[in-house]
């Protein structure tokens, strides 16, 4: 006899059952479940007294699991469809996966979406169980050179434990590098669509309460994708063992530079390009999400338009915050900092005219301790003088009004990575931007990753509310991410993260993060230029130490 505490209601079992056994008899829907803050699949035996919850998709950890189940069924259906099909998955535009066939001559139509959707409708119809079995390393590595995946016995190489986790449905075996759903019915949302030269699959997504948002294409973002998954090969970082040969080829110098100079080359672009346009710019406004390295970006983009003959004056948005007690409050009744209502801006815009106009204009500076503004210093620009300002509503028309569009140069920047760990598995750019802020949060706040992991969520919806939306008015589109950083970041990463209790509600993405950072070689931090973009997260920036 044994206990669950299920949404603090009390259960008893006389003899172990699965968890989908539990949820079956209880008529409860998930697609993976919490079991006393350890996340389990369904498949997950419970035989003692245990605190359980069932995840579905609007929440983050369930569509993870539910995405990569997705790509294990699209495969699966591929190679049955076209034995020796070899594919490769990588990010795509409007929050979906792109799909690239590598070997074959497969014309990439709507004939081919359609039989595609076909077999996977057909999988998913007979429910066949997704079942996990556990290998020798040696064992899958023989298993996967039976099945010519030679990139995931490239992966093996860096793989500490000895042992590896495969999942095998009516004979298809692979392993996509996270949890899965217990057998294919529990796939049944996904779409997919023509995107040449390749196809998209769209899947239910978290911020969309579970559901499959509308395609929206986004061309700068799109090419800033393409132009990642470029670099990536040319830098022969577009897999963790491709990254990690660099240190054993003795080419980790090599390529450290090769990542900076393509940001420095990139910032020389975009200074070219704002230096034809300044007769007509007053305004320079830089927006993207949470550590994107906005700040040192502008501070190297004031630098590199100084070179140029142009002199900007930089404003902190974060000064023009209401005093606490006038923000806006959030769903917990807490002031919301990222609301744009938070800033005054009718300040804003009133001081900005005034300075483009030539205007002396006191500024504020907003005292973070106080929760108030007080006077901060008074400048004036001349006509030569472009504003630069950054934050995550720079982007947003009501933010700077009072300026005329045709004066603006606006600029949006994320880092956005094509790294997989193989083939099959990429590296959300979502998670980079994590580690960047456990890191830096960790480093300049000494706080605990726990506190970073426990407001990701707000940030995340933050960003979709008032950063995503914006991005296709920017006049550039500026990539801000290192292909060699998360191995300088392993060493900074990983004490946080593993400081991190078991028994805590966020060891789950602790532990996530934990194991994909293992699979990289270490690079020593003595590498990265003092202003780099990656100092602004692990320290020893030249702007801001």
């Amino acid at each position: 006899m044994y206990t669950i505490d299920l949404n603090n209601k009390l259960i008893k079992f006389d003899k172990p059952m699965t968890l989908k056994e539990i949820a079956d008899n209880l008529g409860i829907d998930g697609y993976v479940v919490k079991v006393n803050n350890r996340l389990r699949e369904l498949s997950f035996t419970i035989e003692e007294d245990a605190k359980i919850e069932f995840l579905n998709l609007n929440e983050y950890e369930a569509v993870r699991v539910y995405e990569t189940s997705l790509r294990y069924l699209t495969i699966m259906a591929l190679e049955r469809l076209y034995p020796g099909i070899d594919v490769k998955f990588f990010q795509c535009v409007s929050s979906s996966l792109s799909c690239h066939v590598k070997n074959l001559d497969l014309k990439i139509d709507l004939d081919f979406l359609t039989k595609l959707e076909n077999k996977m409708r057909e999988l998913i119809a007979l429910d066949l169980p997704i079942i996990r079995k556990s290998l020798s390393k040696n064992e899958a590595y023989k298993l996967y050179e039976e099945r010519d995946y030679i990139d995931k016995c490239q992966v093996l190489d860096y793989r500490p434990e000895d042992t590896v986790n495969i999942y095998e449905c009516d004979g298809y075996i692979n392993y996509m590098f996270g949890y899965m759903v217990p057998s294919t019915k529990y796939l049944k949302k996904f779409k997919l669509r023509l995107y040449y030269p390749d196809f998209v699959i769209q899947y239910p997504r978290a911020e969309w309460n579970g559901e499959i948002p509308e395609f929206e294409d986004s061309a700068k973002f799109g090419k800033m994708l393409a132009e990642a998954q470029e670099w990536a090969l040319t830098c022969d970082g577009d897999s963790i063992s491709k990254m990690n040969s660099h240190s054993l080829n003795n080419t980790t110098v090599e390529f450290v530079n090769m990542c900076e100079t393509r940001q420095n080359d990139l910032l020389a672009e975009l200074g070219l390009t704002i230096k034809r346009q300044i007769g007509n710019i007053r305004l320079i406004a830089i927006a993207g999400p949470s550590s994107s390295g906005k700040t040192t970006f502008s501070n190297r983009l004031r630098i590199e338009l100084m070179t140029r003959g142009i002199k900007p004056v930089k404003i902190s948005m974060d000064d023009y915050y209401k005093n606490r007690e006038s923000a806006p409050l959030d769903e917990n009744g807490e002031p919301d900092l990222e609301h744009i209502e938070s800033l005054d801006i009718a300040l804003f815009n009133k001081h900005l005219l005034a300075l483009i106009q030539g205007k002396e204009v006191t500024l504020p500076k907003f005292d973070f301790k106080k929760g108030h503004r007080v006077n901060g210093e008074t400048i004036q620009v001349n006509r030569e003088q472009p504003i630069i300002i950054e934050g995550i509503h720079a982007l947003n028309e009501v933010l700077t009004s009072s300026i005329p569009k045709h004066l603006k140069f606006k600029i949006y920047i994320s880092p956005l990575t094509q790294i997989n760990i193989d083939d099959h598995s990429p590296i959300s750019a979502t998670d980079i931007r994590l580690l960047r802020r456990i890191v830096r949060d960790a480093r300049t706040r000494n706080s605990p990753a726990e506190e970073t992991l426990a407001m990701w969520s707000s940030v995340r919806r933050g960003e979709f509310k008032w950063i995503y939306r914006f991005q296709e008015q920017a006049d550039f589109v500026f990539n801000t991410e290192l292909t060699y950083e998360l191995g300088v970041m392993k060493k900074y990463a990983l004490p946080v993260l593993s400081a991190i209790d078991h028994n805590s509600e966020f060891y789950i993405p602790a532990n996530r993060l934990i194991k994909f950072l293992k699979y990289f070689t270490q690079i020593d931090d003595k590498l990265v230029p003092s202003n780099s973009i990656l100092r602004e997260f692990i320290g020893g920036s030249s702007f801001h130490d």
